[in-house]
């Protein structure tokens, strides 16, 4: 972005920063080349768009597509929609369902929903610095209920396995990471720590003996709290409220209607919302996005429905 002009922060500046389709495709230029354009070609500095929206060397006259190796690649619809769309999913508090951007932009609801995926992925594939000083980290199940099946059993084989790890200030969080794992051993435990935690922090879990493997990289403690729901809260209050946020939004915002195979694109986009609520502007998390889609190749349709989801942020064992 140009260094003299100042981001929107609200949707009235919003609307009259980027009015014309030209004002979006001036702004993703911006944001793709920050240091300038170069051809990849003949390496000349001079270069813009031409009538057919592409960027032509003034040089050499190669062209180049502004949207080719980026999450907006073949999209027929314009830039103004979609960064509609990033607005109101990063604008609002809870987030948006595939069903309220259909009815906010009039897109079909494969098309939201497709777009909303799309962007998790740029969000799931940022570069993530691991979490430092003291963690806690827990142990939680996100799906159906199942009668019958107490505890951590509840719900077999609906019900999808997560680890949280949430960095202990004094007196409020710090980030959290949450990650999808296939079982309660101490492999696949340990796997996640080593993806997200820093190696030698100090580590609070709860008795589960899986996470007694996390004492050869970890200064870690253990605090035994059996089934009991409050003590187990009370022991690590910080986890247990980012889990408690996490499935009260997969209830409120999505409906309670997350399958396990699509889980992981939605925890991305709740840990890059968690991991920004305190930024002063809401906008600012657009601009983030919008960073992150320019560095983010396109997946099909066929890859969002069949395979993204169900590998992304998979911890493996």
């Amino acid at each position: 972005m140009m260094a003299d002009k100042v981001f929107p922060r609200t949707m009235v500046e919003f609307e009259a920063r980027f009015q014309t389709e030209a004002a979006c495709r001036q702004f993703l230029f911006e944001r793709r080349w920050p240091t300038g354009w170069r051809c990849p070609r003949c390496d000349a500095a001079r270069g813009g768009p031409n009538r057919r929206g592409l960027v032509q060397c003034a040089h050499c006259g190669h062209q180049v597509s502004l949207t080719a190796g980026t999450l907006f690649h073949g999209t027929r619809k314009g830039l103004g929609l979609w960064f509609k769309a990033i607005l109101l999913m990063m604008t609002q508090k809870n987030g948006v369902s595939a069903r309220t951007l259909e009815q906010a932009l009039g897109l079909s609801y494969p098309t939201a929903w497709t777009w909303l995926q799309k962007l998790r992925r740029a969000m799931a594939g940022r570069p993530c610095d691991p979490l430092t000083g003291r963690v806690a980290l827990d142990d939680a199940t996100v799906g159906g209920y199942r009668r019958g099946q107490p505890g951590r059993r509840k719900g077999g084989g609906n019900k999808t396995l997560i680890l949280t790890a949430v960095e202990r200030h004094t007196q409020t969080m710090g980030r959290a990471r949450i990650r999808v794992v296939a079982d309660h051993s101490g492999k696949a435990f340990a796997a996640m720590a080593a993806a997200c935690v820093h190696k030698g922090s100090a580590v609070h879990t709860d008795g589960l003996y899986g996470f007694r493997q996390l004492r050869a990289d970890y200064a870690h403690t253990a605090t035994d709290v059996g089934s009991h729901t409050p003590r187990a809260v009370e022991a690590l209050p910080a986890v247990h409220r980012v889990i408690s946020l996490l499935k009260r939004w997969l209830l409120g915002t999505h409906q309670g209607a997350v399958s396990g195979k699509h889980l992981p694109a939605y925890l991305a986009e709740f840990e890059f919302r968690f991991n920004r609520r305190t930024a002063t502007h809401r906008t600012l998390l657009f601009e983030r996005v919008i960073d992150l889609a320019v560095r983010t190749a396109a997946p099909t349709y066929r890859a969002l429905i069949n395979t993204h989801c169900d590998t992304l942020q998979r911890v493996p064992t």
